[in-house]
């Protein structure tokens, strides 16, 4: 599913070539800095959300499914990674050539070479304990790193797009992740891994997302987000906002029985695309 080899060398290459010879800096639209940065933020999502379909396999549900999901995720976050290093046609983005942005994804690439063998081992059937710690612990510094990225991107844009119409993409971006961290920490509870802290680490991701659905559409000076004033995307936001009141009592209670995980995997993948299309409406509007 992934070439290690290939994928390091590639990024490498293109780093060692960036300091060789001058960065040709090519001008890069508005609407292509609002891409780029909403797959950046995207791979942040899928982090969580391969490591959310991991543990609903070791859990026993909806196995094959999440088989067969859990490679198609691997596979896209390895293509994004590839694409935001050296440019993607299929995916539109430019090449970065930014040289502190590059080493920061060599950073990301070093963590996904780690994490990506233990993925590739539950999608073969592998849900030993051993291999499910490797992914609790790894996740999240993958995610913190990619994240990293993404602050890079949006604060490097600022030439070319708005202040906070940047902020109002990278956090919009941001709740999709949101969707598939809470639910993978729900499935980490369910099965008893950290449970102390994944119950504790569950309940914040659940305030933040609240918190900033809500400044999406009102406004939050702490989060830097002006508030939404496209009818369209305001409508968005509120079926966004009546799913979340759907799936927000389950995580509340904590509920790991049969018919809370049910609720949880009927859910979240709504949620994550309702969310996924308000960023996409957020890029469109872009002028």
């Amino acid at each position: 599913m992934i070439s290690k080899s290939y994928f390091t060398k590639s990024l490498l290459l293109s780093f060692c070539f960036s300091l060789v010879f001058p960065v040709i800096a090519h001008a890069i639209s508005k609407q292509q800095m609002g891409l780029v940065i909403n797959l950046a933020g995207k791979q942040r999502m899928l982090t969580q959300k391969m490591s959310k379909e991991a543990f609903f396999i070791a859990k026993g549900i909806n196995v094959e499914a999440n088989k067969a999901s859990l490679a198609k995720t691997a596979a896209l976050f390895d293509k994004t990674l590839n694409g935001l290093m050296n440019g993607d046609a299929d995916l539109k983005l430019p090449k970065t050539e930014d040289p502190a942005i590059v080493t920061q994804l060599l950073t990301v690439s070093d963590l996904w070479n780690k994490f990506a063998p233990s993925i590739q081992a539950v999608a073969a059937g592998n849900t030993g304990t051993d291999v499910l710690n490797k992914i609790a612990a790894q996740n999240i510094p993958l995610l913190k790193n990619m994240n990293k990225a993404v602050q890079m991107y949006a604060k490097s844009s600022g030439s070319t797009l708005d202040k906070g119409m940047a902020t109002t993409i990278n956090l919009a971006g941001k709740q999709r992740m949101l969707t598939q961290k809470m639910t993978k920490e729900l499935l980490m509870l369910a099965n008893n891994i950290d449970a102390a802290n994944s119950k504790k680490s569950m309940a914040a991701t659940s305030a933040l997302f609240e918190k900033t659905l809500n400044g999406l559409m009102n406004g939050d000076a702490s989060l830097g987000l002006p508030g939404t004033k496209d009818s369209a995307i305001l409508q968005q936001l509120k079926v966004v906002q009546k799913l979340w009141g759907e799936y927000q009592p389950v995580l509340a209670s904590a509920d790991i029985s049969e018919a809370g995980l049910g609720r949880a995997e009927k859910l979240n993948i709504p949620l994550l695309k309702e969310m996924n299309k308000a960023v996409k409406m957020y890029e469109k509007s872009i002028k």
